[in-house]
């Protein structure tokens, strides 16, 4: 499944898909014009992060928890908090039954590289909820659910450690500053995630009237908000402060904690579940791009990735099959989502 390149921005790689992004008659979207007027802010500096982890650093028996995926992204980020900054993180990983093998190996690699403690959190818990959302036939992405899931569950676990800092993988191209953090490195109320925003809300609205998952947070905002009611926790990624980029880093974590890319995801050269694989389906077939695709065209305006090299990266490498295969897990078969 691909989206026609002839309907795609001629500087980025959102397709045409009114109301919510629209092409012009230069071929390029309503993203990029849009940023064209929008005023620059200031970059982070990496002393503004050093600054902030200053505040924390050796109180306690761990300063800050590392959310890892086993992707480059979040294990560079461990990397940088017990080797460049000198921080006593604990690792966190999570498998919600479609974790890989080869993201849980590259995580165990790290931290016994790195010397570091490991919380391995494994659950059945969300197979109901990936169930209840496409049985019922809504079009929201899954990727937006299990993330107010995942992100209650590393507040939780930083509460009970009393850890005031929780480090994240996220780049550029999912936020560039701390203030999106509430909304789990996605500004969903951003124009290009307009639909997947309001299917991903009514979703989380139906949850309501069930009361096992009554209790369910219906956004990141609530996430945060209960959250701090408990125990105050900044949520920061170290890859908002540097200007290294990803092959840079890669090769660095290949080498000292022999990390290694999965034998297959999507989208290219990253590290996602299994259950990534269903979400990136719907969403094409849904909306006609993926939340990757958003990530991709900020890090192109930005200049930290070719429009080329987004476009290899986004050509869905996955078929029919593999998506029938991790449906057949949930006891579900494929059907069209629209």
């Amino acid at each position: 499944m691909s989206i026609e390149p002839a309907r795609l921005c001629a500087r980025c790689v959102l397709p045409h898909r009114p109301p919510d992004i629209i092409l012009d008659g230069e071929g390029v979207c309503s993203v990029c014009r849009a940023e064209e007027t929008s005023a620059e802010t200031a970059p982070l500096l990496e002393t503004d992060f050093v600054r902030l982890l200053q505040k924390h650093r050796g109180k306690g028996r761990h300063d800050c928890l590392v959310m890892c995926s086993g992707g480059k992204d979040s294990t560079a980020a461990l990397y940088y908090m017990k080797r460049r900054y000198k921080m006593n993180p604990l690792a966190f990983m999570f498998d919600h039954g479609f974790e890989t093998q080869d993201a849980i190996d590259n995580v165990r690699r790290a931290v016994d590289k790195l010397g570091v403690d490991l919380l391995f959190w494994q659950t059945d818990e969300l197979k109901d909820l990936f169930r209840r959302l496409i049985q019922g036939g809504s079009r929201a992405v899954v990727c937006h659910p299990c993330s107010i899931w995942y992100m209650r569950l590393t507040f939780d676990i930083a509460a009970r450690f009393d850890i005031p800092l929780i480090i994240a993988g996220w780049t550029k191209g999912q936020s560039a500053r701390p203030g999106v953090m509430s909304k789990c490195a996605c500004n969903v109320d951003a124009p290009e995630y307009a639909s997947m925003a309001v299917a991903s809300q009514e979703f989380l609205r139906s949850l309501k009237q069930d009361p096992g998952w009554r209790d369910f947070p219906s956004s990141m905002e609530e996430v945060v908000a209960r959250a701090s009611k408990k125990h105050h926790a900044t949520v920061l990624s170290p890859h908002w402060f540097l200007e290294a980029n990803a092959d840079e880093y890669v090769e660095v974590i290949q080498r000292e904690l022999g990390w290694r890319y999965p034998s297959s995801s999507y989208p290219g050269r990253s590290t996602n579940c299994e259950m990534n694989f269903v979400s990136a389906w719907r969403s094409l077939e849904n909306f006609g791009y993926t939340h990757y695709h958003v990530e991709m065209s900020k890090l192109v305006r930005r200049g930290f990735m070719t429009r080329a090299e987004a476009l290899e990266l986004l050509e869905p490498s996955f078929g029919e099959e593999k998506v029938r295969e991790v449906l057949a897990r949930l006891g579900l078969p494929l059907a069209s989502s629209s």
